[in-house]
């Protein structure tokens, strides 16, 4: 599985302190890490509200077939799932929907436990 982790611009923070969780969980092939191999190869957030996630995964898909590369997965990290709960604009089925109509790719929600 080649994977892209989409984050929350507003939760994560520039030396990624937020983004921890999700490294151990890589690491130790725990939470939706869990099944097989997967290679993460690109990380972005969503771009800050309102958000632009689809344009930023646009330009992180050109970037990779530049290199020969692609990504069949996007995961959807824990940070988003928060931030819609409590503060975010975007809606999550919609995001979901949009992110599977552009890419074709799988969208996993969650990162880690």
């Amino acid at each position: 599985m080649k994977a892209v982790i989409l984050s929350c611009e507003k939760i994560r923070d520039n030396v990624r302190v937020g983004c921890l969780k999700c490294f151990k969980a890589i690491y130790n092939k725990t939470g939706n890490f869990s099944e097989g191999d997967i290679r993460i190869i690109a990380w972005t957030s969503c771009g800050g509200c309102p958000g632009f996630p689809i344009a930023r995964l646009k330009l992180i898909k050109e970037m990779l077939e530049s290199e020969g590369e692609s990504f069949d997965t996007v995961f959807l990290a824990g940070c988003i799932l928060m931030a819609e709960k409590n503060f975010c604009p975007m809606d999550i089925d919609e995001l979901e929907k949009k992110i599977t109509e552009n890419f074709n790719v799988r969208v996993i929600r969650g990162t880690h436990p």
